[in-house]
């Protein structure tokens, strides 16, 4: 091999190693990225899923409260509250006003 044919094989070893280091630090960009994505979308399935968790409780307490709301013992309950009222044998005792 003559001396442009080394120089040329050296230029061409020295350009392909190039692209090489260039196109895995790219891709090592990329993966440091997509990794950090992947965190915060993890942190966010958490919270939703805490969400999730919460709105099916509270689901549950408004269908508890839905079946108490349909019993004699709430309308009863809230006839006592709202409108004082009370049966003929109960007896009523209110706090006094301090004196």
């Amino acid at each position: 091999m003559n001396r442009r044919a080394r120089r040329k094989s050296k230029r061409s070893l020295i350009l392909v190693l190039l692209i090489v280091i260039f196109i895995a630090g790219a891709s090592g960009v990329k993966i440091i990225q997509l990794h950090e994505k992947s965190e915060e979308l993890a942190v966010t399935e958490r919270q939703l899923e805490a969400e999730l968790e919460n709105a099916k409780l509270e689901a549950e307490n408004l269908v508890n409260r839905e079946k108490y709301m349909q019993t004699k013992k709430y309308v009863e309950d809230e006839a006592k509250k709202k409108l004082g009222l009370v049966y003929p044998d109960e007896i009523v005792i209110r706090p006094g006003d301090g004196r």
